[in-house]
């Protein structure tokens, strides 16, 4: 059981803090189409590259691209519950188990 939470453990640490962001580019797309933007992560940097749409866009438009972009990201891990119980000396298979299914639903909202 010590391992499991060490390795666990090993997990949350190596997951990075982006401190920086940068934006790579600007491309121009034909009037009409939607704006969007790309956006990937690269050691602590996060990278954005924008598509406009010629013509203009709307700043409700730039927001939401920006926000489906951001909902990508590790955000998604806010969601999870934390377990908000002490560990008791016995071994307690209501409380290993309340571990796994928090492990679980982390893991499953780390994936990008």
């Amino acid at each position: 059981m010590r391992s499991q939470l060490t390795c666990f453990k090993a997990l949350i640490d190596a997951i990075l803090t982006i401190t920086t962001a940068q934006v790579d580019g600007m491309n121009t797309l034909p009037p009409g189409n939607p704006a969007s933007v790309s956006l990937s992560v690269v050691g602590i940097t996060l990278h954005f590259t924008f598509d406009i749409p010629q013509g203009g866009v709307t700043n409700a438009d730039m927001n939401n691209a920006i926000a489906n972009a951001i909902s990508g990201t590790s955000n998604n891990t806010n969601g999870v519950g934390t377990l908000s119980q002490s560990a008791d000396f016995n071994y307690n298979q209501s409380q290993m188990q309340d571990v796994l299914n928090n492990l679980d639903e982390f893991l499953t909202a780390a994936r990008r």
